[in-house]
């Protein structure tokens, strides 16, 4: 029987073992603690590493708290409203940034801030203050196991003679669809992995799939936010939607307790070809059946015009905020830490080579960049000249929308519902949430 193994945080542990140091100034005089809540539980076991090796070095006490998938945002809520605040927490973009910006000290003066390669990487306020600070720029689109789809183009009437051919919706269908009939011949359970909507997993549909259709949007309309969207590419979203549910590893009725581990055990154990994901989700596909090597991207095609053209889908939601309300000497002992993340070897190292990061930070030269093949095949489209998508859903009016949404994606892929159920969810509920958190926003501006 087929085990799925994880790759685990290698450099830090060798660090610790071998007493490496690079102390910072903050060991002079240590005092302050940090706290920091962790959005990414893929990346737990290294934060957890970094954080206890910085204690070890410099006395100041460093916490990391992980918040499951899909539940950042409450854990956030529920962390602030403690005796014991985060002191570091992030915000998931301007939408984030609306909600925390209390609570969130200005960076401009602070040497993280001073490391950043652009102002496309911070969240700023309307007089230059910086609120928040970009850590990783990432990519997603579909992973794709480039062996299993050459054994496939190898059998008898094929669709396609190369992974080169997949350049619209209207291929990859006919790939999948051919795949999954013939499914028993390849050795594999299905084209794509398991669409699970458990919350460790849904965000990938009612967050970063539905970010096509708002993208294709934005972009033949002309703006890059809105208080109603009018869901003009909705029935593009259903048909990679029906797609992944019915190409897949499982039936449809079965999503609502399928995990993110699951897709992932699909994908790593070469059970399907096709997984969407990010380059995040290297070091879980590591170390399994499928090789570096074999790992490819394609774009999320959805049948929009030119898609042709289209590359994959690159930006941030990750952005570091200090907390304003934190006493004195955490916040200093906090931007202490982040500073030394970023220019320090054991952190720098961390950050690229065992979490696999792209950074927007200049101290990150050569020698640190990120050994993630995922992250390779990502630049190739940059490099060919394709377009890439923007993350368009970091103007998602709220977490309520979101899971409405994914509510709606379920019931309709069970048929306890139908697609208009999602067209309102993703429509009304759009212009519903907007306006609520504006109209909230102008009132606490008003009471000010």
């Amino acid at each position: 029987m087929k085990t799925l193994k994880k790759a685990g945080a290698l450099f830090l542990t060798a660090a610790m073992a071998a007493g490496m140091v690079s102390v910072p100034a903050a060991a002079e005089e240590a005092k302050g603690e940090v706290y920091y809540l962790n959005f990414k539980p893929e990346q737990a076991e290294q934060w957890d590493a970094l954080a206890k090796l910085y204690t070890e070095q410099t006395g100041i006490q460093v916490d990391v708290l992980t918040a499951a998938s899909g539940t950042y945002e409450s854990t956030l809520k529920v962390e602030m409203a403690k005796d014991k605040v985060p002191t570091l927490f992030q915000v998931n973009g301007p939408v984030g940034l609306a909600t925390w910006k209390d609570y969130c000290y200005d960076l401009k003066d602070s040497e993280l801030y001073s490391h950043l390669k652009s102002d496309d990487f911070a969240l700023t306020g309307a007089d230059g203050e910086v609120y928040g600070i970009a850590y990783v720029i990432e990519t997603y689109g579909i992973i794709y196991n480039k062996a299993l789809l050459a054994d496939y183009c190898a059998l008898d009437d094929a669709v396609i003679a190369d992974a080169s051919e997949i350049v619209n919706f209207e291929t990859l269908k006919a790939v999948a669809d051919d795949i999954q009939a013939r499914k028993d011949e390849l050795g594999v359970e299905g084209a794509f992995t398991s669409a699970g909507m458990d919350s460790s997993s849904d965000w990938r549909f009612k967050t970063h799939l539905a970010n096509l259709p708002i993208y294709y949007e934005y972009m033949t309309e002309g703006y890059d936010s809105t208080p109603a969207i009018k869901g003009t590419f909705l029935d593009n979203y259903k048909a990679i939607w029906d797609l992944y549910i019915s190409d897949a590893t499982v039936e449809p009725t079965m999503i609502a307790s399928a995990t993110g581990e699951d897709a992932n055990a699909d994908f790593a154990l070469g059970m399907a070809v096709f997984y969407q994901n990010g380059t995040w989700a290297y070091n879980d596909i590591a170390g399994n059946e499928v090789a570096d090597e074999d790992l490819g991207y394609l774009p999320i095609y959805i049948g929009a015009e030119g898609e042709e053209n289209q590359g994959l889908c690159t930006g941030s939601e990750n952005y570091w905020c200090v907390n304003a309300k934190a006493p004195e000497e955490n916040i200093q002992a906090t931007l202490d830490f982040l500073n030394w993340v970023v220019t320090s070897d054991e952190g720098r190292t961390c950050l690229s080579k065992d979490m696999g990061f792209v950074t927007p930070f200049d101290t990150f030269t050569e020698e640190f960049q990120a050994a993630n093949p995922l992250v390779d095949a990502a630049n190739e489209y940059i490099e060919a000249g394709k377009t890439s998508v923007a993350w368009c859903f970091t103007t998602m009016p709220s977490e309520t929308w979101k899971n409405n949404v994914g509510s709606a994606l379920l019931e309709y892929a069970q048929g306890t519902g139908d697609w208009d159920a999602v067209v309102t969810a993703f429509v009304d509920g759009w212009a519903t949430e907007y306006e609520q958190a504006n109209g909230a926003a102008e009132e606490e501006t008003e009471a000010e």
